[in-house]
């Protein structure tokens, strides 16, 4: 049993940044944002997993995780929206999403392979070179409540998509 709770440890921590990137790309304009190649930079703050082991959360906490994405011209035209919708593959709902006046609140819901939906808070603000902000992802595994608390900063790295 303890193997199997340290291997799905192992899992959660190698998923939640991609998880976090299919979180990641366009719908309602807001500011308007360039195409070409954008940095995703997700920094762990807090980690509650049940059954994770503590060092393997302690490791984690701090540290940050970087992916790169692709706007082009149609999705750069729809403004900051385009940095914050959920891709397709994820199925995430948009339960509410603000954008307006250099800040941005959103919630969103994403199903999960087994077990409850993944409840995730985005807010922070943004202007035309990306956004800063805090996410908040809440959901259940058969230990008990998870909670991860990531600060995310999105910044353009260049017109190109290639590097």
């Amino acid at each position: 049993m303890r193997a199997a709770t340290y291997r799905l440890s192992l899992a959660i921590m190698r998923t939640w940044p991609s998880l976090l990137l299919l979180l990641i790309p366009a719908s309602v304009a807001a500011q308007a944002v360039q195409p070409g190649g954008w940095e995703v930079r997700s920094t762990a703050v807090d980690l509650t997993i049940p059954g994770a082991p503590s060092f393997l959360l302690r490791m984690m906490k701090g540290r940050s995780k970087s992916e790169r994405k692709c706007l082009d011209q149609h999705a750069a035209d729809t403004g900051v929206a385009a940095l914050l919708a959920p891709d397709p593959k994820a199925q995430c709902r948009v339960d509410t999403q603000r954008i307006a006046d250099g800040r941005f609140a959103q919630a969103l819901t994403c199903p999960q392979k087994s077990g409850p939906s993944l409840q995730i808070k985005r807010v922070g603000t943004y202007d035309a070179s990306g956004f800063a902000g805090r996410l908040e992802m809440a959901g259940q595994t058969p230990k008990g409540a998870m909670r991860i608390i990531l600060d995310q900063k999105v910044a353009r790295v260049g017109a190109s998509c290639r590097g």
